[in-house]
């Protein structure tokens, strides 16, 4: 018998849109691969412009998952249009959910590590940068009334100056 892990439905993809996903183990090494993989999609998908910032929040995202939520597995889904992208990241936690500007904040109980540690001061950084840098992001639980995962994601933008420098140098 082959058991296959359940996936949160694929967003709808816009117009041209393609959709990517990518299944890690949750270790120390997780955030680089997702970084990697979604910076290698945004350069081929020329989106180039937004390839510091969706580094970031990914970095940002898969991080919260490894250090605040005892899942297995992450899974990163990136969807790419013409002018815009959307990555989620999921785990199998849903009520470790993120709080931003709050440090190993979670709605789990005993979740997270960096509250009141002192160790980080930085800790709690992250979700305020993904909030800055994201036209939209959030979490959505996936399970209905029993929820058995979730995934926090953001979408990003290309602005018409992007757009406009894209085109010169073409």
């Amino acid at each position: 018998m082959v058991t296959t892990l359940p996936l949160p439905p694929a967003p709808p993809q816009p117009h041209g849109g393609e959709s990517y996903r990518l299944l890690l183990p949750n270790t120390a090494g997780a955030p680089k691969i997702a970084r990697d993989f979604v910076a290698s999609l945004l350069a081929v998908s020329r989106h180039l412009p937004l390839v510091d910032d969706a580094r970031l929040c990914v970095t940002e995202i898969v991080t919260n998952v490894h250090r605040h939520t005892g899942t297995d597995l992450i899974r990163v889904q990136a969807t790419v249009s013409r002018e815009l992208i959307t990555v989620f990241v999921s785990d199998d936690n849903p009520w470790a959910l993120p709080v931003p500007g709050v440090p190993g904040a979670s709605g789990a109980p005993g979740a997270g590590s960096g509250a009141g540690s002192g160790h980080e001061p930085e800790a709690g950084q992250g979700l305020l940068l993904v909030t800055r840098l994201a036209v939209a992001w959030g979490a959505t639980l996936y399970g209905g009334c029993a929820p058995t995962h979730k995934a926090v994601w953001f979408t990003l933008a290309r602005s018409a100056d992007a757009d406009a420098d894209a085109g010169a140098g073409a």
